[in-house]
């Protein structure tokens, strides 16, 4: 992909709310339609709920009591504006005052993340709603008071353990909030939202979000590493425990009220662990849960993530959904980049068949959707064949087609495809405008106006957080006057530093310093350059100060997507349509390119945005206000949620409807196993019998997979074999004490039989014409020397080229020249075909594979009454064929003719057999070779794949992992082994029932 063009963060900018709407309506009725089952309910994962519960303490009788506070109207408190805030209304006052007497609870709204949960609530217009969510901190607050929602903190009171809050206060609070409506407006007519807290012990819950989430997630997404912001040293794990435990609880609980058919959201980087938890908690059912993951924060570059020490079990747990999704292209580029190069994982291309959907005839015309999966437009280039439809969907007029597919990149993590994508989230611009037309505002702004005069105003307002770059900012004003002297006493900067999520004396006292050094350099008595007010602003005067503003300067070294840009364009709609100043390290600066885009660690750079803000001339700021209007109201909160549905919606036929292989149950495997007089077993040995690692002389079998082979060869009822692409020697080295064992190397080149005590092995390819190797080992090494870390390994039967020591995208982009030049070069010549394995390319005769082995040995061993075949890979894909293919006689035996791996060993008899003309006209005498009855049943053949459910494969069973593959074994054989099941074995108890 090329990393330095980075699309538009989504294309179809003029497509209408009402559009996406009638397209995911459509997307439903055609799911319904081919009998997917879906609830019309859309679950949401957030980490806080968007209420404030506060427990009523009663008073004892005879002991006075403080007037109760007036409860707070709906619209009487404004809400306190922050880069997340400002949920509309207010509810205070949850029923009657009457019914408030007996309530246990005393609710208010939360404000903070607005943009989310506005488009959450939108939701409400087509689906039913859930919000799960932790409660938050407990206090208590006195019967008839009145929790204070406007500044956002509890009301007086203590807090209240959460070991004290009784099952009975825990259910009233779930009663309470049915039918709880934070906006205070009626909800008739539309579609209800229920509330789903979840409890959370005070030290998980504390050393989640205060400790993981804020010291070491949250800065490494921001580009900054743990000793940039510590103020003391602490080990990076030491709240992942408490991590790993808070979103457990919250997968526990989404999976307590989880339908079938529902849709599950899973928000930020809070809950990252969910995905997967969420499909282990669910069993047998986790495979069919649609999740998506969306991702409010940046997402930073590989090297960085890499730094994380939990980096695998964090990518792990995103994987699990089956569509990741972030603010814009360059951070899922990002995430990908990182699954590749961290993790080892490969990225994949997937087409994921259309349900039939209602298009119009102008809609299917128009190919600029309104907001696809990036993933469909990203690395993959989507033909017209496959692109998305777009436009508005007019069901009235529309024909019924089917589209041949859409195109989605993403990871390919042990068979579980996770789509990647991106959709910006806007602001709820309704909203917005109408706060911009409060009573209040006006006053305010003529208060503005009358003590700054004719100054010009510069408006800053940002959390005081590191990242939010508010000393880089303070010093370009410092620049301006400098590098500008004809703005001294002429331009004033209003910063106003919201608190941020961890406290920070350091960055407020440097501040504090700078702002009182530019006012003392470039000062007066009767001139002050720089106000600076460290408070949060209620919502008149926020909005006064963005309608009062010559220019918006917002500059945070990283940021995800900046709130308060898009509401000073809003704002600026009714009074001076200013200009902007926007840090291009925003992930809305490509979202808004009429703004002035400035690097914030250049100083000069930005200092002279701003003169240049100053000076634009009013054509001018009207042009770029108008195409910024447009952008902030088009892409809005409303349009993003109805959007994240749509995405969600094609995952279903790529994902859900895809067979899910059943994981392989011990007790039947046991009772077949005890039941059969002779038994076949069939094992690969790379990702079978060993994980795969990456250095291929390093996979050494465990000492319980030696156990369980040395037990199964024991029993002369058994015959064992590996099946194996590994070269004859390794084989010998690693296995080849193990006595009555059966060997095939190279995949079916070479057989080694159990009762050989001279060790001979069988060459299946001497009859073979084998003088491609040469041509082949020439492009092989043309690729190993462009290819650093990469190598070749020259097999008997074979030839392999391994980049797995190689970059990942080089190897991979050389892997597929490689490949493109064998097929179209070589291959139409010469008997031989192609196989792309893990990390590798392989070539090897057309007539070597092995289910050609597989074959020969049900075809030599027909009496075998019970078969266990194990395969990792595509490769292992020819033995499950061939354990297929039998066509069943009226008797319900099996029958088979004799395969190619028998007759090419059987050596030409005089005494019987067959004549066989050859091209030269003379006549070879070849043994008779008679079809057999096998004496196997459908129930007793076990083919195993290990990997997810989701895998593709003939496999008729599944297991997650090496170790399981060894853990049945033992089990069959009534054998304990050591219980060392490497780093994986946890991990693989989740996976098998969710991936």
């Amino acid at each position: 992909m090329d990393t330095f063009t980075e699309p538009y963060t989504r294309a179809g900018d003029d497509i209408s709310l009402d559009a996406v709407r009638k397209q995911v309506s459509a997307l439903e009725d055609a799911h319904r339609a081919q009998g997917t089952p879906l609830s019309g309910r859309i679950i949401h994962v957030c980490h806080y709920l968007p209420v404030i519960p506060s427990l009523v303490t009663r008073t004892p009788s005879g002991v006075l009591s403080p007037p109760p506070t007036p409860p707070v109207l709906p619209g009487e408190v404004p809400p306190s504006p922050s880069d997340d805030s400002a949920v509309t209304g207010a509810n205070a006052a949850h029923g009657d005052s009457n019914s408030q007497d007996q309530r246990r609870w005393k609710l208010a709204p939360r404000y903070g993340h607005a943009a989310m949960f506005s488009g959450i609530r939108s939701l409400s217009a087509t689906h039913d709603q859930l919000i799960v969510g932790w409660t938050g901190d407990i206090m208590s607050v006195p019967n008839g008071a009145t929790p204070n929602s406007e500044e956002n903190v509890s009301p007086p009171g203590d807090r209240v353990p959460n070991a004290q809050v009784t099952q009975a206060d825990r259910n009233a609070l779930e009663s309470e909030l049915v039918g709880y409506d934070d906006d205070g407006h009626s909800t008739i007519g539309t579609h209800k939202i229920d509330y789903v807290p979840v409890w959370l012990e005070d030290k998980v819950a504390h050393g989640h979000y205060d400790g993981y989430c804020k010291t070491t997630l949250w800065p490494l997404f921001h580009y900054l590493l743990w000793q940039d912001v510590a103020t003391e040293y602490a080990s990076v794990d030491a709240n992942y425990e408490q991590y790993e435990q808070a979103n457990q609880a919250f997968a526990s609980r989404l999976a307590s009220v989880l339908k079938p058919g529902d849709l599950v959201w899973v928000h930020d980087y809070h809950l990252l662990l969910v995905p997967r938890l969420l499909r282990a908690a669910m069993g047998e059912r986790g495979s069919d849960v649609i999740i998506g993951l969306f991702v409010h924060t940046p997402f930073p570059s590989s090297e960085v993530f890499r730094c994380l020490p939990r980096r695998k079990e964090i990518l792990e747990g995103m994987l699990g959904a089956n569509l990741v999704c972030f603010q814009t292209y360059s951070y899922s580029r990002h995430f990908l980049s990182t699954c590749v190069r961290v993790c080892g994982y490969e990225t994949a291309s997937r087409t994921v068949a259309a349900p039939m959907i209602p298009t119009s005839k102008s809609a299917t015309s128009n190919r600029n959707g309104p907001c696809s999966c990036s993933c469909a437009e990203s690395t993959t280039t989507t033909s017209p064949a496959t692109a998305p439809t777009a436009g508005p969907v007019e069901l009235e007029r529309s024909t019924t087609k089917r589209s041949s597919g859409e195109k989605y990149i993403g990871v390919d993590a042990q068979g579980h495809f996770a789509a990647v994508g991106h959709c910006p989230v806007g602001v709820d611009a309704e909203r917005v405008k109408r706060d911009t037309l409060r009573p209040g505002v006006q006053p305010k702004l003529d208060a503005l106006k009358a003590l700054y005069g004719d100054k010009k105003i510069i408006v800053g307002r940002d959390k005081l957080d590191v990242v939010k770059g508010v000393l880089q900012k303070l010093r370009a004003f410092e620049k301006l006057l400098h590098d500008y002297p004809e703005w001294r006493g002429e331009v004033v900067l209003i910063q106003v530093t919201s608190p941020a999520l961890t406290d920070s004396p350091r960055l407020e006292r440097q501040v504090s310093e700078l702002v009182a050094h530019i006012n003392g350099e470039y000062g007066s008595l009767h001139f002050i350059p720089v106000h600076h007010y460290h408070q949060t602003l209620k919502k008149d005067e926020f909005y006064a100060l963005l309608e009062a503003a010559d220019l918006g300067v917002i500059t945070p070294l990283r940021d995800g997507m900046n709130t308060t840009s898009m509401e000073f364009v809003i704002a600026q709609e009714r009074t001076k349509k200013s200009p902007l100043v926007l840090s291009e390290f925003m992930g809305i600066s490509q979202h808004m390119s009429e703004a002035l885009l400035v690097n914030p660690w250049d100083l000069g750079d930005v200092a002279a945005a701003m003169n240049r803000g100053l000076l634009m001339s009013e054509e001018s700021k009207a042009s770029r206000h108008a195409a910024l209007h447009r952008v902030v109201t088009t892409h809005t909160s409303h349009t993003w949620a109805s959007v994240l549905v749509k995405m969600l919606l094609f995952q279903i036929n790529g994902q859900s409807t895809a067979r899910r292989t059943p994981y392989l149950p011990k007790d039947k495997l046991k009772e077949s196993y005890d039941r059969a007089k002779k038994r076949l077993f069939l094992f690969d040995y790379d990702g079978t019998l060993t994980p795969i690692v990456k250095t291929p002389a390093m996979a050494v079998p465990s000492a319980d997979a030696l156990l369980a082979l040395t037990k199964l060869t024991s029993d002369p009822a058994n015959i064992v074999y590996i099946v194996s692409g590994r070269d004859q020697a390794f084989l010998e080295l690693h296995l080849g004490h193990i006595r009555h064992l059966g060997m095939s190397a190279e995949h079916g080149g070479f057989v080694r039989e159990p009762q050989n005590g001279d060790r001979e092995w069988i060459n299946f390819t001497e009859k073979l014409d084998m003088g491609w190797m040469d041509e082949v080992a020439e492009i092989f090494k043309y690729y190993t020397e462009r290819t650093t870390g990469s190598n070749i390994e020259a097999k008997k039967t074979a030839i392999v080229w391994h980049y797995r020591a190689s970059d990942p995208e080089w190897g991979l982009f050389q892997c597929r020249q490689c490949q493109d030049l064998l097929e179209n070069n070589v291959v139409s010549k010469r008997p031989i075909e192609v196989l792309v394995g893990k990390k590798n390319l392989e070539v090897r005769p057309i007539a070597v594979n092995k289910g050609e082995i597989v074959k020969r040995l049900l075809y030599t061993n027909p009496d075998a009454e019970f078969v266990f075949c194990a395969g990792d890979d595509k490769t292992d894909e020819d033995m499950f064929r061939a354990l297929h293919v039998f066509p069943s006689t009226p008797s319900g035996k099996a029958t088979m003719e004799a395969p190619l791996s028998v007759t090419l060993t059987n050596k030409p008899s005089s005494s019987s057999g067959s004549s066989t003309s050859t091209s030269s006209g003379s006549d070879v005498q070849t043994p008779t070779t008679p079809d057999v009855e096998l004496a196997l049943r459908p129930d007793d053949i076990f083919t195993t794949s290990v990997g997810p459910s989701s895998k593709r494969t003939l496999a008729g069973w599944h297991v997650t992992t090496p170790e399981e593959v060894i853990d049945h074994m033992l089990y069959i054989l009534g054998e304990r082994g050591n219980g060392a099941t490497g780093s994986g074995g946890t991990l693989a108890n989740v996976e098998s029932s969710s991936l």
